[in-house]
């Protein structure tokens, strides 16, 4: 299986992980949750594990509770420019997913791509844009970046990163949408962006009550990906998900359908500080126009 190259970046680290939990080093603090792939053995002492900040107890199917000594949340700086509030949540989830390092990375290649064919602010189209890393980041390198979201608490959260991040109101168009029915009424606009972001969940709720369900849904956003996906060589589509059954082959025939390009897939996954070994934190296909 390929593995994406995973770009260092500031103020995180995988410090260990094993017996179904990770242990990570988010700016000054240590938080230890579960992780269901780690089914390994740790490489750390358990008192290096006793010794976070935070831990996170299950308390129900539907999340739990953190128990430490950190504060509310806090700031993380992740490098040129951008800044996050990490703040941990009932789910476990803690407002950032380092592993979409990668694909912020691929994106910044990308940009220098089309800069070369003249493109001096390319077009980026972010659904589910979350908490905003992945948009910050490229507001902040060049990009014209439209974020979408369904959720009013990550578009929040997000357009705060993104003061933080020192970006005025007006750096980002933010889209309190449906990702499916924002996409398909841009495609009938017949408005085109130069990279595409898809990092959807198994399940979720638009807005207006809104049903997302993988299965039955990404195929229809693919097909309006499709037409929004400028003709421009280098403009790309990246796919990326976690926790959903299905092979990276099946990300791959879905990508190939998409006229002139060549498609690449494999995992995402975090490297461990100090060993060889990875934590596996999804698959990932991206589509490049040739």
């Amino acid at each position: 299986m390929h593995v994406f190259p995973h770009p260092e970046f500031a103020n995180y680290e995988l410090l260990d992980s094993g017996r179904g939990e990770k242990l990570e080093r988010f700016g000054d603090y240590v938080l230890r949750r579960p992780d269901p792939q780690a089914l390994w053995k740790p490489k750390l002492s358990s008192e290096a594990w006793s010794d976070a900040d935070l831990r996170f107890v299950r308390e129900s199917d539907r999340g739990g509770r953190w128990d430490g000594s950190a504060p509310k949340s806090w700031n993380v700086d992740l490098g040129k420019g951008a800044c996050v509030r990490i703040q941990p949540t009932p789910f476990k989830h803690v407002g950032l997913f380092p592993e979409q390092a990668s694909n912020w990375d691929y994106a910044e290649k990308q940009r220098v791509v089309l800069a070369k064919q003249g493109i001096e602010q390319p077009r980026l189209l972010n659904l589910f844009g979350y908490t905003g890393a992945a948009t910050i980041l490229a507001a902040r390198a060049g990009w014209a970046v439209t974020h979408c979201d369904a959720s009013r608490a990550s578009m929040d959260w997000a357009a705060e990163n993104a003061q933080r991040s020192g970006l005025d109101e007006k750096a980002v168009r933010w889209m309190l949408e449906d990702a499916a029915k924002f996409a398909a009424r841009e495609q009938r606009r017949g408005k085109t962006y130069h990279g595409i972001l898809l990092d959807p969940p198994h399940y979720g709720r638009g807005p207006k009550g809104e049903k997302w369900q993988f299965e039955t849904d990404i195929a229809p956003l693919l097909t309006s990906c499709q037409g929004l996906l400028d003709e421009m060589a280098g403009s790309f589509l990246v796919l990326s998900t976690y926790a959903i059954g299905y092979s990276p082959l099946a990300f791959s025939n879905m990508l190939q359908e998409f006229p002139s390009v060549t498609v690449e897939t494999g995992e995402l996954a975090l490297p461990e500080k100090g060993n060889e070994r990875f934590l596996p934190c999804g698959f990932c296909a991206r589509a490049v126009r040739v």
